[in-house]
């Protein structure tokens, strides 16, 4: 299934890959808003699809937004609470570039932000809840991973160089303990700087999805883009050499995150 919105391809494994970042697209009437800074669209999580590449071995379910998180952003709460309070961070509809540049020559309103909600923010998560409630009636249950990445130095944000790879279960709330312990010791055998629930706990898809008493486990993985590109700036050239290491590493996390809650799962009554 594709549309403007989001694309949807159904595998026929419990794995769903969420990735809400990497669209470019611009409907006409927000194109006109945006300045020449935002249009430029700079916060892409870049590549997402040829960098999972890798995980067709897994069979996965992959529900990919189209458009850009300048449009709406759909890893943020809908209400527009803030999921890290007293932290910088970016809106539901971001007003600025993470590194705090303006993007609007006109910003959206709250009547205007409604709009986008119903249009843009709805079509994806009624896809994602969909296919997610699709691998549960099939396997009994889902393992639900939220693709992101970002630039490694963003001194708003966070202090001096962000992590290679940051997995994120909101604080171990949206996984199972062993599902999580899986993922990590996968991760920690790789070449990667890393952390568990650091900066990036896990945004809201992760929060809203992650039930693992209702058989929805929830991680989000958040890489630098220095790991897979040639550079953290435009044309955010894919460095395919450079990606080989970190796909081999996300790959074995995926595998013993599945095998850890294909166990949990298959344990319960």
């Amino acid at each position: 299934m594709s549309s403007p919105t989001v694309s949807v391809s159904r595998g026929s494994s419990p794995l769903v890959l969420s990735m809400p970042h990497p669209g470019t697209g611009l409907p006409a009437e927000v194109a006109a808003q945006l300045n020449a800074r935002g249009k430029l669209v700079e916060d892409t999580d870049w590549h997402m699809r040829q960098l999972y590449a890798f995980a067709e071995r897994f069979q996965p379910t992959i529900v990919e937004a189209q458009l850009s998180r300048f449009v709406i952003d759909l890893n943020r709460d809908p209400a527009g609470v803030s999921l890290y309070p007293g932290q910088a961070t970016t809106e539901l509809a971001p007003t600025t570039t993470f590194d705090g540049a303006p993007i609007w020559e006109t910003a959206p309103d709250e009547a205007e932000i409604a709009r986008r909600r119903e249009a843009y923010f709805q079509p994806y998560h009624e896809a994602l809840a969909a296919e997610i409630a699709h691998a549960k009636a099939q396997h009994g249950f889902c393992l639900l991973w939220d693709c992101h990445s970002i630039k490694s130095v963003i001194p708003r944000l966070f202090p001096d160089t962000l992590p290679t790879l940051n997995l994120g279960t909101n604080s171990g709330a949206s996984a199972a303990p062993s599902v999580e312990a899986a993922a990590a010791a996968a991760m920690a055998g790789g070449a990667f700087t890393q952390v568990v629930n650091g900066r990036f706990k896990g945004g809201w898809i992760t929060r809203h999805y992650g039930r693992p008493a209702d058989r929805v486990h929830a991680l989000q993985m958040e890489i630098a883009l220095l790991a897979y590109l040639d550079d953290e700036a435009a044309p955010w050239a894919f460095a395919p050499a450079k990606a080989a290491s970190l796909q081999a590493t996300l790959s074995t996390m995926i595998e013993a995150a599945l095998a850890a809650a294909t166990k949990l799962e298959r344990s319960k009554p």
